[in-house]
Order: structure tokens, then C-alpha cells, then sequence
């Protein structure tokens, strides 16, 4: 009965040690989420001179002119549908032509007229996780795309591979979808827990063994 009991415990100890591991990472997680709401939420600054993706989350606010033309991004929310993010050029006061995710319209709404010209709007800088390579191309002739791909759509409207999404509401009939950390993976509890099952299993596989040598040896 040693052997088996010895794999039994030393099985155990690994398991709770992975167990114990991802609750550490949970924490480590949780600390960094935590620090990115905390800059997503800051108070809004100029648009710097000099933008890298290193700035990713900055908020920012910029007095401009929303252009006419705009690009419609397909995406799926839950319990509303289908649906685009609407994402036109932004002339600043000095001069600049950046990208604005103005927010999301339902899907009879691609097409309507909406609210455009001069405009303050309060946002974070962001480049999204959309495209990926399964990513189809985008339909041209409809206008429809399956992901922010930033440096696409800069060359699309003419502007810089920079894009500020709305935290405000920029028009009538379009919802905000600000920054936030909902799309970020935070698993570790869901692993936590499914080590320290196996590692409950483990135990009852080993006992149950051990019961059966027993058993068998009486």
C-alpha cells in the first residue's frame, strides 16, 4: 500500500500546489485590472503630439469636427444583437485627423442620417484585440467591417492609425461603448477551482485504491 499512497499524496500536492498557484495569479490579475479601470477612469487630458500604443487606455478630451464619412463595424452584443460600431474621422482644433468609435447602433440604424460637425468628446485612446486571422476582409461595397483594424481604416478616411473611443455621447441615436476591462481574461479563479476538484478526485481515486489493496489482502 505504500506505493499507491505515495503517488496518491504526492498527486495531491501537485495539484493543490496549481490550485494554489492560480489564486495567486487571480490576485496578480485582479491588481493590474484594477490599476487599468483606474486609468481608463482618469481625468481626461489633451491628445498628446507623440501617440504610441503605450498609451493604450489614456483618456483624453479634444475639441474638433466629426466628419460625415463613416465606417461601420459588425458586432454582436448580448441580449440586444447585431448591430455596428460607428467609427468616423475627427478633425481636431490644431489640425489632426484621428479615428472616433462614436458607439453602437442596432442594425436598422447602419444606414441612418446622424448628428455630425463640431463636437467635444471625451474618450480613451485604444487599440482594440478585434482582428485576428480568421478576420474576413472587410466588404467595401456595403461598408461593412468585422473588426477596428486601425491602420485600415486610418487609410480609409485619411486619417492617423489613432483611434479615441467615445466614453460620452457624441450624437443623438448612438450609445456609448467606452474602454473597460470586460474583454481582458481574468480565468484564474475558474482554474483555481477545477485543480483543486481534480485534486479532490485524485484523494477519493487513492482511498478507494487503497480501500480495494485492503480489501483484497484481508
Amino acid at each position: 500500500m505504500i506505493f499507491p499512497l505515495a503517488i496518491g499524496l504526492i498527486g495531491c500536492a501537485i495539484l493543490i500546489a496549481l490550485g494554489t498557484w492560480q489564486l495567486r495569479r487571480l490576485e496578480w490579475k485582479q491588481g493590474v485590472l484594477a490599476e487599468i479601470e483606474a486609468e481608463i477612469g482618469a481625468e481626461p487630458v489633451a491628445l498628446p503630439e507623440d501617440i504610441d500604443p503605450s498609451m493604450k487606455y489614456l483618456p483624453v478630451r479634444v475639441a474638433g469636427v466629426i466628419g460625415e464619412e463613416e465606417l461601420h463595424v459588425l458586432v454582436s452584443r448580448k441580449q440586444i444583437g447585431a448591430g455596428y460600431l460607428i467609427v468616423a474621422p475627427f478633425t481636431t482644433e490644431d489640425g489632426r485627423r484621428v479615428l472616433l468609435d462614436r458607439g453602437f447602433v442596432g442594425d436598422m440604424e447602419k444606414d441612418a442620417e446622424r448628428e455630425t460637425g463640431a463636437a467635444t468628446v471625451t474618450g480613451n485612446l485604444h487599440w482594440p484585440d478585434d482582428m485576428n486571422s480568421s478576420t474576413p476582409s472587410p466588404d467595401l461595397g456595403r461598408n461593412i467591417w468585422f473588426g477596428r483594424d486601425i491602420p485600415a481604416m486610418a487609410a480609409a478616411l485619411g486619417t492617423e492609425p489613432v483611434l479615441i473611443v467615445a466614453r460620452e455621447a457624441t450624437g443623438p441615436g448612438i450609445e456609448p461603448m467606452p474602454v473597460g476591462t470586460e474583454g481582458i481574461p481574468n480565468d484564474h479563479l475558474q482554474y483555481a477551482i477545477t485543480w483543486f476538484s481534480l485534486a479532490a478526485v485524485w484523494l477519493g481515486m487513492t482511498l478507494f485504491l487503497l480501500w480495494r489493496i485492503r480489501a483484497r489482502t484481508v
